[in-house]
């Protein structure tokens, strides 16, 4: 049976691979990438495995590649394009915060709107977020990132239930701490802003991602799943280890308090002080 996947953000990270996996599969991989060097280097891995992909440029804030792909019929769309501006909520710059928000949140929606209404006519397909964990809880100097990944969650739990009837199935993969290099360009984002060092209140040079990093494997796989319907789950979180510190975050906003430990470091600004950037789980 022919089954047609297109996604975004497949140039690198968890879509590249997952992108190259389906392909292997048998899946008609429309593989979307930002920008056009990322083309030649998907193709060259393709061929390298022996795998076909339809690689395209697709970037999501993009009015006209959107309206590219507004004709096209998929079974799946995984909108997994993203980018993660760090920083300080005292900090990041606007232009910083806004951009968060157009890649993260914007972009995907313009072009869901544009899939799911042929997935409604056809009443038959299903839409996934690539979320985060970061969707459900929120950690210093990612505070823009989490916001966007927490807009994605409402507007999934949202569209799930008004495609419902049409159909179409939603779902969402929540991704912790893995080893793409995304989160050290996160933490790296800094750079760009057009301010002198000492305007910001933290100093970034010394900051790092605050957390040991997995290797991607539970990820692609939990979204090859989703994607081919032998997992059913709405939301998605890998590691699975990590589900009940997850659950236990979530609920602890419930009983903080706003006074607490004022004039006292967060344990996790210092953790990202003292962490070196890209440091793997230990085996």
């Amino acid at each position: 049976m022919n089954r047609t996947v297109l996604i975004t953000g497949a140039g690198s990270g968890f879509g590249r691979e997952i992108a190259l996996r389906l392909a292997a599969r048998q899946w008609t991989v429309i593989a979307g990438v930002q920008i056009p060097a990322q083309i030649f280097a998907l193709h060259t891995e393709a061929e390298r495995r022996g795998v076909r992909l339809q690689v395209e440029k697709l970037d999501v804030t993009c009015a006209a590649d959107r309206d590219r792909f507004s004709e096209v019929d998929v079974d799946v769309l995984l909108n997994n394009a993203g980018i993660g501006e760090g920083g300080s909520m005292v900090d990041i710059p606007e232009a910083a915060l806004r951009r968060q928000f157009e890649v993260n949140v914007t972009g995907p929606v313009m072009l869901t709107q544009a899939i799911a209404r042929r997935m409604v006519a056809r009443r038959a397909g299903k839409i996934v977020f690539m979320s985060s964990c970061a969707g459900l809880t929120s950690d210093p100097f990612t505070g823009a990132y989490s916001a966007s990944k927490h807009a994605i969650e409402a507007i999934a739990d949202a569209l799930g239930k008004e495609l419902q009837e049409f159909s179409v199935a939603v779902a969402t993969i929540n991704p912790g701490p893995f080893l793409t290099g995304f989160n050290e360009r996160i933490f790296d984002s800094w750079k760009n802003w057009p301010v002198e060092r000492g305007d910001t209140l933290f100093d970034y040079d010394r900051i790092a991602y605050p957390y040991k990093q997995f290797d991607i494997e539970p990820v692609v796989e939990t979204t090859v799943g989703v994607i081919e319907g032998t997992i059913d789950s709405y939301r998605n979180v890998e590691p699975k280890q990590n589900i009940a510190m997850q659950r236990q975050q979530m609920d602890a906003v419930w009983t903080r308090k706003s006074s607490e430990n004022l004039g006292r470091r967060f344990a996790m600004v210092q953790t990202a002080y003292d962490m070196q950037p890209g440091t793997p789980v230990d085996e």
